[in-house]
């Protein structure tokens, strides 16, 4: 598997991000060989400490994070924001092909136990979601509570109908209905000659970014080389019943059937792409029973850019309101 590091001149002097870069090492393929991807992760706050573990999604990297890590470490917590492979500065397969879902659930889930992390709470954010809480179905005993955040488990199930801003679900036997938008960036994430990270954030969030954060994100793909990740995340969301990310996210929706540890939803209220998945978990999670879910104000999709402070702060009194009870499987 070839691959693309991007180089660490890229990464300098980034605004709010001073925090040290930590690698572990991972296999490239789950089915053997010795290669293996360096994945790279922020680990800040006391190494004992309970870890909140803070998935990003499409097209960021752990940068997302830089205004609630220091939340969560200055409250007594271990905060980790780890950059999913062909993210952030971790490495990059070249080919397209090395990025399905379920790879991503891999990588993700070699991180978790090699890290040997336990009593995690996990915030999920776009695709974050989905692939933490993939994790999760793998290794529940592992994690204490969930937060997901503007993030969907898309089945393209029938029952979706009429529920989510952005349609994605099946019409009879043999039929589907999926919203204009999310076929819009799908076809653009193949069709345009010069992907940009930056353009994407900052038209899911509700205020101008700086040139210099709108730069931050653009600096892990420097050349084309660098963004078959980049590109391939949009046409891995299942729009079909026969996706095997369906079939993926169908067995996390069984395992999220029984998880009874706290499950919290706080999304932003100006994001039409997750508009209506909140609703979904709290009627499918038992966790999410009695919990305080809440819409941040202002925020768009990228809720960590418009609100981040406020989401930290929001988690920590949630976490620390539960303190006490178990937290383990």
């Amino acid at each position: 598997m070839e691959f693309y590091r991007t180089p660490d001149a890229r990464f300098e002097n980034l605004p709010d991000y001073p925090f040290k870069p930590h690698y572990r090492e991972i296999p490239a393929e789950r089915d053997g060989g010795d290669q293996v991807l360096r994945l790279h992760y922020v680990d800040e706050g006391s190494p004992d400490a309970s870890p909140v573990l803070m998935l990003h999604g499409e097209p960021t990297w752990s940068f997302l994070y830089r205004k609630m890590i220091p939340v969560f470490a200055e409250a007594g917590h271990r905060a980790i924001a780890p950059d999913h492979i062909g993210f952030g500065q971790s490495d990059k397969p070249v080919e397209g092909f090395a990025y399905s879902f379920e790879a991503h659930v891999d990588w993700l889930h070699a991180f978790v136990c090699d890290l040997d992390l336990k009593d995690i709470t996990l915030i999920g954010q776009d695709w974050g979601g989905p692939i933490g809480m993939a994790v999760l179905a793998r290794e529940p005993h592992r994690f204490a509570r969930v937060v997901a955040a503007n993030t969907i488990l898309h089945t393209a199930e029938p029952e979706l109908e009429g529920r989510l801003t952005w349609a994605n679900h099946g019409v009879g036997d043999a039929d589907v209905r999926v919203a204009e938008g999310l076929l819009d960036w799908m076809t653009f994430s193949q069709r345009t000659p010069d992907m940009q990270a930056s353009g994407a954030v900052q038209g899911a969030v509700m205020k101008p970014l700086s040139a210099e954060v709108l730069a931050a994100y653009d600096a892990p793909f420097p050349e084309e080389r660098a963004k078959a990740g980049l590109r391939q995340f949009p046409i891995l969301i299942p729009v079909t019943r026969n996706d095997p990310g369906a079939a993926l996210n169908r067995a996390t929706w069984r395992s999220l059937a029984s998880f009874d540890r706290p499950f919290l939803t706080v999304y932003g209220d100006s994001d039409p792409t997750t508009a209506g998945w909140e609703a979904i978990f709290c009627e499918r999670v038992p966790g999410a029973q009695g919990q305080p879910h809440s819409r941040l104000a202002g925020a768009g999709h990228f809720l960590q850019e418009d609100a981040g402070e406020e989401l930290a702060r929001r988690v920590v009194a949630w976490m620390e309101a539960d303190a006490g009870l178990p937290g383990e499987g």
